[in-house]
């Protein structure tokens, strides 16, 4: 499969999923370890992808969604943006609600 081609199925099969530096657990970089605080303080489910392990999505996740930078995070299939835009989202209070409209549209549609 081609590799924009898993991204596309990665992206629009979590409804939460953010392409970082390491893992939430383990981040390997200061935007990476914000970004993932920010998703786990919503207490939501989310799908991460490690970029330092795929060296193929490393190369192309820029040009999938024209972003160069990591982190990205996306939500119910769309880029919302990176470290900076989701802690702005976070602290003014609408990441939450996002993410939480994000899973029950996902619960829904398994349902």
């Amino acid at each position: 499969m081609d590799v924009l081609d898993r991204i596309k199925e990665q992206v629009e099969n979590n409804p939460v999923v953010i392409y970082m530096k390491g893992t939430p657990q383990m981040p390997q970089c200061g935007f990476s370890s914000r970004t993932a605080q920010a998703l786990q303080a919503c207490n939501i489910k989310f799908g991460y992808i490690n970029v330092l392990e795929d060296p193929e999505i490393f190369q192309n996740l820029p040009r999938y969604a024209d972003w160069p930078t990591f982190p990205q995070v996306y939500v119910e299939g769309e880029l919302i943006g990176g470290c900076d835009i989701t802690l702005e989202l976070y602290e003014k209070g609408d990441l939450k609600p996002m993410l939480e409209k994000a899973m029950e549209k996902a619960e829904t549609a398994a349902a």
